[in-house]
């Protein structure tokens, strides 16, 4: 099968590590990709939310399976423009990525399909947002842009000043652009955020593992909002009982609420949730695999992931069965220093032939903002490189992927140092 995957990140490249295990590939492109990708797969230089573009060429090679993997190019239509061309993709078309494309359609459709979800306000206006918020006194509160920020676009503001400058950002300075034009203020959450996974043909659910991303840039989950700085998976938080509850109050009312309103979506749904005391709410839906949480669910897959995402796309998943290692697995994300803010980039990389080993090591450096530059591999990105261990435990994969992240270096290269720390204080 001749495969393309889309996108040039992290989430891209574990995608690609994947599929090239399976005996049915026998072409793999990916575009952009990048420096790592480019080892598995021939990179395009064809930028991921070109829609024309993608569409022609996977038209003109004959492609079999097109994988999605970022939320613009799913939000622009590309999905709906490849199945026109007789091609099969993974990943939703433009009404299903709005899952994630508008947070505010998101809310509506959970609130009217009764899925547990945060209470919530939504506003076009920066008068009437700010009058709520001083309302609301000194209350917590999150603050999020209706549509795709990469990942940036929340505030979990703990004081009235922090959620005022938060929407002053959205709002009035444009931070980013017309996503922030309509805001919404959502009730403030305890407890523990948990990333659920499923891949669906639009019918049928096969659940992934659990996961739990970092999405703050510092140690104890201060400072702002990344797209994540690290991830494990299985969340041991997230119990066999809350999965069951998950799937019925969740995943499959929402398949019966796109079946009513006529979308047919195949690819991934992802549902971040906060977890507590055995209960939980909906935060917000993705509808793409989540970056970096796909770099610690795919390393425990011992099953071939072209089937299933054949099987996805073409609207036949049932009777699909896939089998899970018992292992836990952590990814630990390399940043620039600055990010989320601006951060410098071309800074050379050194040390990654310490990582070009077997499978047997069960550790993975996976690719997300590099780039080659006369003869060597630089950074490219503010999210620069993930690296993922497992074990037959998470306390050893936490351990050996500590062990090994120091023999990446560049300047500037910052990572949090307590990936996973939560669920180590876990009491048994």
């Amino acid at each position: 099968m001749r495969v393309l995957i889309v996108g040039g990140g992290g989430r891209e490249h574990a995608l690609a590590w994947k599929l090239s295990q399976s005996p049915l590939l026998s072409e793999l492109y990916c575009a952009p990709g990048n420096a790592g990708i480019a080892s598995l797969a021939e990179c395009l230089e064809i930028k991921a939310d070109d829609v024309a573009a993608l569409t022609e060429w996977a038209v003109a090679h004959k492609i079999d399976l097109v994988v999605v993997g970022p939320e613009a190019p799913l939000a622009a239509g590309l999905g709906d423009e490849l199945r026109a061309a007789g091609l099969a993709v993974f990943g939703p078309g433009r009404d299903g990525a709005r899952l994630e494309g508008s947070k505010i359609w998101a809310k509506e459709l959970m609130r009217r399909l009764k899925i547990p979800t945060a209470d919530f306000a939504v506003f076009d206006s920066y008068d009437s947002a700010r009058s709520y918020l001083e309302n609301l006194g000194d209350k917590p509160v999150v603050v999020k842009a209706d549509g795709l920020a990469a990942g940036k676009g929340v505030t979990v503001a703990r004081t009235a000043a922090e959620a005022a400058g938060a929407l002053e950002e959205l709002m009035i300075k444009k931070k980013f652009g017309a996503s922030g034009e309509r805001v919404i203020l959502e009730e403030y959450l305890n407890g523990e955020e948990v990333s659920v996974l499923a891949i669906t043909d639009g019918k049928e659910l096969l659940m992934l593992p659990s996961a739990q991303d970092h999405k703050a840039i510092g140690e104890g989950d201060t400072g702002p909002n990344t797209g994540g700085m690290g991830a494990y998976a299985p969340a041991p938080v997230y119990t066999p009982d809350l999965a069951r509850q998950v799937e019925q109050k969740v995943f499959r009312p929402l398949l019966r609420g796109f079946s009513d309103l006529g979308i047919d979506y195949r690819g991934v749904i992802y549902a971040g949730l906060m977890v507590e005391g055995g209960s939980f709410k909906v935060l917000e839906f993705n509808a793409r695999f989540g970056d970096p949480e796909t770099q610690a669910i795919l390393p425990l897959l011992q099953s071939d992931l072209l089937p299933v995402l054949m099987a996805a796309a073409a609207g036949d998943l049932a009777g699909v069965k896939v089998e899970w290692s018992d292992d836990a697995a952590v990814c630990v994300v390399l940043a620039s220093a600055g990010y989320p803010g601006d951060y410098e980039t071309g800074c050379r990389i050194e040390g990654l032939d310490y990582f070009n080993r077997s499978l047997e090591d069960k550790m993975v450096l996976f690719h997300a903002g590099t780039a080659f530059r006369h003869g060597d591999i630089v950074t490219a990105g503010g999210r620069v490189l993930g690296l993922t261990a497992w074990a037959g435990d998470l306390s050893a994969a936490v351990e050996s992927v500590y062990r090994a992240v120091h023999k990446i270096k560049y300047q500037g290269c910052y990572y949090r140092g307590d990936i996973a720390r939560r669920a180590l204080k876990r009491p048994e």
